[in-house]
């Protein structure tokens, strides 16, 4: 049986020439780039050439682009980075009740160290509104922490607008946790008013364990990593170089050809929800693609489902023995059977919150794949109909 993965939020597959790419930067540029001689010279040159091209990519300087380890770094440099830099008595920060755990565990390890927290209520969709963070915003702020694309739902949060509202604030910086937004939504690095936005390659055909953080220029942090002083002294140790490319050529290749995968995957995102919505025993968490301005206020890519009372777990395997692999909360998450925090803010119950799945698809789907998973999604729901009170 053919094995469909349903799983791009958690993990994109490398992209093939990425792949190539890598494994001979491996076999030739060995160098460290920090090193005098020729060979660390040509090295550095290939990471002072990928830095300027994702720059370009996202609308950046070279000069503010950091290298990291992925999503997890990036969010904490941007996040405790502000923290401890930041030279006033009292702190505070302000995040929303949804965030990816890299934020809000995060957050919370600040707040046991004595940092005032404000966490901001979603709606029922899982958006923030801009006015509660205005709301929240004291002499005392440092740092507004606010994901653009939920790892869970797939929600777009108007970071237009809470850049708009964060940016009279001038002693406040704004940080945005973009990994499940880039090459899916757009985004406006001059003109958003982000002073830190995080990335990690891995969601984007790219390496594992790479990943950037955009600095806006004049923006200053505290290092996490002390040592040589690589990154601008904002992020020491060697530079991976093969890492460092592979990353570069995958956004490349993500961001010339986002408009088209757009469009296509919302093009699936609405063939899949037709056929949830002739299954009565599954609920849509999140935006549905008949609502209003659905593709502005959802990503592409995800779709968050719930089959309140049925542990997750239970659909994950049955759908595993129909060849889909798909997830349940985010993979860091994925192991608790705590029901999903995110759902809860939302507004929903323990049942439901604790009965959902994350299906997640990328640039190898199809249509007739979309028409399969429905099928099979079908197929398992009706097999599990019979034990629910077994299960539950």
């Amino acid at each position: 049986m053919k094995t469909y993965y349903f799983d791009h939020s958690a993990s994109t597959p490398m992209l093939p020439t990425v792949i190539e790419t890598m494994s001979e930067l491996m076999k030739l540029h060995y160098a460290n780039p920090g090193a005098l001689h020729r060979s660390g010279a040509e090295a550095l040159k290939l990471v002072d050439r990928a830095r300027g091209s994702i720059a370009e990519r996202m609308g950046a300087k070279p000069e503010e682009i950091i290298f990291t380890s992925g999503g997890t770094e990036s969010n904490n440099l941007a996040i405790k980075g502000s923290i401890h830099k930041a030279t006033r008595a009292n702190k505070h920060i302000i995040t929303s009740a949804v965030e990816h755990a890299s934020v809000y565990e995060c957050v919370r390890q600040l707040e046991a160290m004595g940092i005032r927290t404000t966490v901001v209520p979603v709606d029922r969709f899982g958006r923030v509104n801009p006015e509660d963070v205005e709301s929240a915003i004291t002499k005392d702020t440092v740092l507004v922490s606010i994901m653009q694309v939920n790892n869970e739902t797939g929600v777009v949060q108007p970071i237009s607008e809470l850049g708009n509202v964060i940016s009279r604030f001038p002693h406040v910086r704004f940080h945005v946790d973009g990994v499940q937004a880039i090459g899916k939504v757009p985004f406006d690095w001059t003109g958003w008013g982000v002073h830190m936005y995080s990335g990690s390659a891995h969601k984007f055909g790219g390496p594992k364990g790479m990943g950037f953080l955009l600095l806006k220029s004049g923006v200053e942090l505290a290092p996490l990593l002390n040592g040589g002083d690589q990154e601008q002294g904002f992020r020491s140790g060697t530079q991976n170089v093969p890492g460092i490319v592979a990353m570069s050529q995958a956004l490349r290749l993500t961001m010339e050809s986002r408009d088209s995968r757009r469009a296509r995957m919302y093009a699936m995102r609405r063939q899949l929800l037709d056929v949830v919505d002739q299954i009565p025993e599954l609920f849509i968490n999140g935006v549905h693609s008949n609502m209003d301005n659905a593709e502005t206020e959802t990503a592409p890519h995800v779709v968050n489902l719930s089959y309140p009372g049925m542990r997750p777990e239970v659909i994950i395997h049955m759908l595993e023995k129909h060849g889909i692999l798909v997830s349940t909360q985010s993979a860091c998450s994925s192991k608790s059977l705590l029901p999903s925090r995110v759902l809860l803010a939302m507004g929903h119950d323990e049942d439901r919150a604790s009965g959902s799945i994350r299906i997640s698809f990328g640039d190898e789907h199809t249509d007739k794949d979309i028409e399969i998973l429905g099928e099979r999604l079908k197929s398992v729901v009706a097999k599990l109909k019979p034990l629910e009170r077994n299960i539950k």
